[in-house]
């Protein structure tokens, strides 16, 4: 994995709104309907050039495919991973959403109204068998794509992004949480394999770390403490044997866009998350409940050899965020844990669910893009 050396270098976390024409193909494909399946395969080809020359051209250091064939950032394992069942239905919330939306009803009426209309129907899923990977092919395609088009652009390095082993619907077959997530953490291992040995860095999403710790309505904290530790376990099982420095976490706040007024601090949640054996960390910051969370890491030591990936791009509005920001933010990381430990990134993605309408428009997004390498180099020149 690239470190900052000489100049603070950029990264953001993934997902990238889908052109329209792939949306249309895609809905087909998720409701059941016939479509080209090789018009598709062939456009998401195409996507995923158009998307890497774009985050080149932006001034984005690390590039990933965008998830261009992949209707979420998660769901798409129910085509990679045998088990599963699904029903048309509104899947299960987290628990902890149940808390805001009862403190901001009216609002989460019209917020949640909008999931609707998506690219895919909602599913509820299950876990009704057996976990095992068989998404070879689907993955030999997205990691060949993806190379291909990063040394099209002479990016510096590609990244592509993997599911952390949890928050895969209702376990209907195994004994335990544990059990079930050592299952999904051994199938998905193969995916973290594949994707290490094509020489890519691997980022495991892992929002659900998140999720686990926070209040529910009816967990005590020693329930929390004890489902994150099992997480981070069968995490970190998945990941045995594969050098730290290829891989990245990422965990966020979820999709929720609301006002998170009851959001855990990230003082809460930095302990746990250096637990899991990854070379990077990539978290939110931009996001205005935690954007002075920066003076946790004076308390909080930075194992050697580790990275941050501050979240300095929100994903959840159209502000563009000023190059000056952005380099005062990078320095002040720097500033504590080292200017070679420090890698400029986003929040979260920018489209983790196929929409047509991602709550931050793809034109917006690029200009984000320029401005945090506009404020890396401000940062770099400051710094070195």
């Amino acid at each position: 994995m690239l470190r900052s050396t000489d100049r603070i270098i950029t990264t953001h976390v993934g997902s990238l709104a889908r052109p329209h024409d792939l949306l249309d193909m895609m809905k087909e494909k998720e409701h059941g309907r016939p479509y080209d399946a090789d018009a598709f395969t062939s456009r998401v080809e195409a996507a995923v050039h158009e998307a890497v020359r774009e985050q080149a051209d932006a001034g984005i250091d690390v590039v990933t495919d965008g998830e261009m064939g992949k209707v979420s950032f998660f769901t798409y394992v129910v085509e990679r991973l045998s088990g599963y069942s699904t029903t048309e239905g509104t899947p299960v919330l987290p628990p902890s959403w149940q808390i805001e939306i009862d403190a901001f009803p009216d609002y989460y009426a019209d917020y949640l109204g909008k999931y609707k209309n998506t690219v895919a129907p909602l599913r509820a899923m299950a876990c009704t068998g057996p976990v095992t990977y068989v998404g070879h092919e689907a993955l030999r395609a997205d990691i060949a794509t993806l190379k291909a088009a990063a040394a099209e652009t002479g990016a510096l390095e590609a990244f592509m992004p993997s599911a952390s082993p949890s928050g895969f619907g209702v376990n209907e077959y195994y004994d335990s949480i544990l059990d079930y997530e050592m299952a999904v953490g051994e199938a998905l291992r193969q995916e973290y394999l594949a994707i290490i040995d094509a020489g890519l860095v691997l980022q495991i999403d892992d929002p659900w770390l998140i999720e686990l710790l926070s209040e529910d309505g009816h967990s005590t904290v020693t329930d929390r403490d004890r489902a994150a530790r099992e997480h981070i376990e069968a995490l970190n099982h998945a990941l045995r044997g594969i050098p730290e420095d290829r891989i990245r976490l990422h965990t966020c706040y979820g999709l929720n866009h609301g006002p998170r007024t009851h959001d855990l601090t990230f003082a809460q949640v930095a302990p746990y998350m250096l637990m899991i054996n990854a070379g990077a960390y990539s978290f939110e910051v931009a996001n205005p409940r935690h954007m002075h969370e920066w003076q946790l890491w004076e308390d909080v030591k930075l194992p050697d050899g580790k990275i941050l990936i501050p979240g300095l791009l929100g994903h959840a509005t159209n502000y563009v965020e000023h190059p000056e920001l952005i380099a005062d933010f990078i320095e002040r990381y720097a500033g504590i844990v080292g200017k070679e430990n420090v890698i400029a990134g986003a929040d979260c993605g920018y489209s983790s669910r196929a929409s047509y309408h991602p709550e931050v428009h793809p034109t917006v997004v690029w200009e984000k893009f320029r401005a945090l390498a506009e404020g890396a180099r401000l940062a770099s020149k400051r710094l070195w």
